[in-house]
């Protein structure tokens, strides 16, 4: 279970990963400075920038940054939650970001959802949508006190495109994956009526994958479906419909921690050392690797790291 990119002076979270012509992984990855804190480095500094390396295993090195915030319009701050697909000839990037109107808590409610498509993973990235916004709160989760975030996309088996998000039923209540459905992949899409998950305690992002002719989707298990701290998988015939009861998908980081927690390492966010934001990397059409980052730094720098699972089939 390597640690698969660790940038000094940098928290790095949500590592997208997506397969060049050539073979290599492209890491689009969410960042900030930790001069810039942790809390109001991610809702306002966040950027997200590109790693690569020739195998998923990596070293992945830096790039370049991809989308910073301009401190104009709806995406002025927080470009965060990257997921980057490809279908045919182009690649979509969808990620977040909010207008930082409320100050600190500019990143709730006023969490939006942009895409923008490009031909190569170089760029350049041109917005789709009305200035480059593709979703917002509506139907269900209409006065959402999150907004929408946490986005992933598929490419259906009846070929319409499924948009899956994280909102609230209103300012308050517990969370829920959603999905928006669109025929073309530059949208509009239409949020369906209620959620696709029933989960009874709190969930978050989910990555979103074709397995042969099913759907999936990888969550969190912040508070215990099956295990705290750990993922769950959720799969549809359909993309809609998904099972009731989640399947368990992957352990707390500290599960695969032979040794144990390192008597050096610095929690930086949360009280537990387990995984946040998994996103799956398939190969041919399977399931094959999970990047998660974690808000323990186990070798006890200041910043966040992305670290990797090999996937197996779950239980």
């Amino acid at each position: 279970m390597p640690q698969v990119v660790d940038t000094p002076g940098w928290s790095l979270w949500g590592a997208s990963p997506v397969i060049d012509d050539q073979g290599r992984v492209n890491l689009f990855v969410a960042r900030w400075g930790m001069d810039d804190g942790w809390e109001t480095g991610w809702r306002k500094h966040s950027e997200i920038a590109l790693y690569r390396a020739d195998r998923p295993e990596g070293p992945f090195e830096y790039v370049k940054t991809v989308l910073k915030g301009d401190g104009e319009g709806w995406d002025a701050v927080g470009m965060h939650n990257p997921c980057v697909k490809r279908f045919g000839d182009r690649y979509v990037l969808l990620h977040i970001a909010n207008d930082w109107k409320d100050g600190r808590k500019g990143h709730g409610p006023n969490q939006r959802i942009g895409m923008r498509i490009a031909d190569s993973l170089e760029g350049p990235w041109e917005k789709v949508g009305r200035d480059g916004l593709i979703l917002e709160p509506g139907g269900w989760c209409a006065n959402s006190g999150c907004g929408v975030n946490n986005p992933a996309i598929v490419e259906a088996p009846d070929g319409r495109f499924h948009l899956y998000f994280k909102a609230r039923p209103g300012r308050q209540g517990g969370v829920r994956m959603g999905v928006a459905v669109a025929d073309r992949l530059e949208g509009q899409y239409a949020i369906q009526e209620k959620p696709i998950t029933a989960n009874d305690r709190t969930i978050e992002d989910g990555t979103a994958f074709r397995w042969g002719d099913r759907i999936c989707l990888v969550t969190t298990d912040n508070h215990g479906m099956i295990e705290r701290g750990g993922g769950l998988l959720w799969v549809s015939d359909d993309g809609i419909h998904f099972e009731a009861e989640p399947r368990h998908a992957f352990h707390p980081l500290r599960a695969y921690l032979d040794d144990g927690v390192p008597e050096g390492a610095r929690m930086i966010y949360g009280r537990e050392t387990k995984f946040e934001r998994p996103q799956m990397l398939t190969v041919e059409d399977r399931p094959a690797y999970l990047y998660l980052p974690s808000g323990t730094s186990l070798d006890g720098d200041e910043g966040t790291d992305v670290h990797l699972l090999k996937w197996t089939s779950p239980r």
